[in-house]
């Protein structure tokens, strides 16, 4: 049996495997994006220019602007805060670490404290919760 060779370039070209990877492309970043679910305390955060997503976490205190504290969607004061940090870190065995959603017009001060109440029931990390700006 002979085969014919041929050396001419192909002229017809197929995109539907070009169409498959692209597909597959798109179907894993959509399912490896991570959707951050935000507390229903609505607040003015402040802008950071390298903001990053963080997972969610149980462990978030937000100082509103009316001065209003909530420690996830319950609401709290300054005396019972260390108490309701208590009761999330002892649900939550691994992984302390707590996120302050202050709003922009929020004293540092009271920032501060709500560290310092945390430091008190155990959490050693922080971060500061921020909205993505571009300049």
């Amino acid at each position: 049996m002979k085969f014919k060779m041929s050396n001419e370039p192909l002229s017809i070209f197929s995109f539907s495997s070009l169409t498959d990877i692209v597909m597959l492309l798109l179907i894993f970043f959509l399912i490896t994006s991570q959707f951050v679910v935000q507390t229903g305390v609505k607040v003015k955060l402040p802008g950071s220019k390298t903001n990053e997503q963080q997972a969610p976490s149980p462990l978030v205190v937000t100082l509103a602007e009316s001065g209003k504290m909530f420690v996830g969607k319950d609401e709290a004061n300054w005396n019972t805060l260390p108490s309701r940090l208590e009761k999330l870190v002892a649900k939550k065995a691994k992984g302390r670490m707590l996120v302050i959603r202050a709003d922009k017009s929020v004293n540092i001060d009271n920032v501060i404290k709500v560290m310092d109440a945390a430091k008190g029931v155990g959490i050693d990390k922080f971060t500061i919760g921020t909205e993505k700006i571009s300049y």
